[in-house]
C-alpha cells in the first residue's frame, strides 16, 4: 500500500520572511509532499532555493508577479510533476502571479492567489479576477477532471468560517456577492475538503495582526484546499496546522490515498 500523499497549502507573506523565522526546519519537520505556497513576495534569485532542496524539495516551480516584492505562487514538490503550467494565459492576471499549477500522475494541483479587497480599486480588480478565473476553471475542469486547486481565496465561504459575520458582513472577504461566488465555484464540481471532516466553528486560517486577534481566535477562514468531487474517496485528511507562525494566515494539509 502506497503511502498517503501530504499537500501543504501556505499563504507565507513573504518567503524570505517566513524562512527567517523558521519556515525551512518546520517544513522539514511536517514532510508535506507537495506545497502550494502563495504571497511569496520574491523573485526566484531573491530566495534560498539550496535550503529548500535541502529540506528535500528538489523540484521548485516559481511565479512571482512582475512587480517586485508582491504577490506570486510557487510549487514545491518531491514527485517529479509530468507537466507545470505557469499561469492562465491571461495577461493582467499572469502579470500578478496568481496561479500556477503542477500536473502530476492521476492528479493535477493549482496553487492560486484570490486579490484582496482593501480598497474601492482592489474589490473592482478582485472582483474582475473571479469572473475571469472561474471562466477559466470552467473550461480547464473538462481537460482536467482531477484537480485540487489550493490557496488563499480571500473569502469566507460561511458565517461559521469568520469570527463576527454580523459586523462583518459588509467587509471584503465576506461580501455577499464573494461568497455567492465561492459557491457558484464551487458547484463547478469542487469539495471544500476540510469541511468533509470538521463541522466545527472557530476553525480560521487567517488572523489580522492587530489588537492581539490570532491569540483571542478572532479569525477568518480564507485558505481552502478544493478538490474536484471526481478525488473525494481519495480525500483521507484535512486540519488547519494554526500553532505554524511564520505567516499570518496558517497552514493547511491535507491528505490523498496514494492508492488513488
Amino acid at each position: 500500500m502506497s503511502k498517503p500523499v501530504r499537500l501543504l497549502s501556505y499563504n507565507v507573506n513573504g518567503i524570505r520572511a517566513a524562512m527567517r523565522k523558521g519556515l525551512v526546519p518546520w517544513l522539514s519537520a511536517v514532510e508535506p509532499d507537495i506545497v502550494c505556497l502563495q504571497e511569496i513576495k520574491a523573485m526566484e534569485e531573491q530566495i534560498d532555493t539550496e535550503a529548500l532542496r535541502n529540506a528535500g524539495f528538489p523540484y521548485q516551480y516559481w511565479f512571482p508577479a512582475k512587480r517586485k516584492g508582491y504577490s506570486g505562487t510557487a510549487i514545491l514538490s518531491k514527485i517529479k510533476p509530468l507537466h507545470v503550467e505557469y499561469g492562465t494565459g491571461i495577461g493582467w492576471m499572469d502579470d500578478e502571479g496568481r496561479n500556477i499549477r503542477a500536473d502530476f500522475d492521476g492528479f493535477s494541483v493549482m496553487s492560486v492567489y484570490v486579490p484582496s479587497g482593501t480598497n474601492d480599486e482592489r474589490l473592482r480588480i478582485k472582483f474582475r479576477y473571479m469572473d475571469a478565473f472561474y471562466d477559466y476553471m470552467s473550461d480547464l475542469l473538462g481537460r482536467i477532471p482531477r484537480l485540487i486547486v489550493s490557496g488563499d481565496y480571500n473569502i469566507c465561504h460561511k458565517p461559521i468560517d469568520i469570527h463576527d459575520p454580523v459586523r462583518l458582513r459588509n467587509v471584503s472577504g465576506f461580501l455577499p456577492e464573494e461568497r455567492a461566488w465561492l459557491s457558484a465555484f464551487m458547484d463547478l464540481g469542487f469539495d471544500d475538503t476540510f469541511r468533509l471532516f470538521d463541522p466545527r466553528p472557530e476553525q480560521y486560517t487567517w488572523w489580522s495582526y492587530r489588537a492581539g486577534a490570532r491569540a483571542r481566535n478572532k479569525g477568518w477562514r480564507i485558505d481552502y484546499h478544493l478538490a474536484t468531487r471526481e478525488l473525494r474517496p481519495a480525500v483521507q485528511r484535512h486540519v488547519i496546522l494554526r500553532d505554524a507562525l511564520h505567516s499570518d494566515h496558517a497552514p493547511i494539509l491535507m491528505e490523498l490515498d496514494g492508492n488513488f
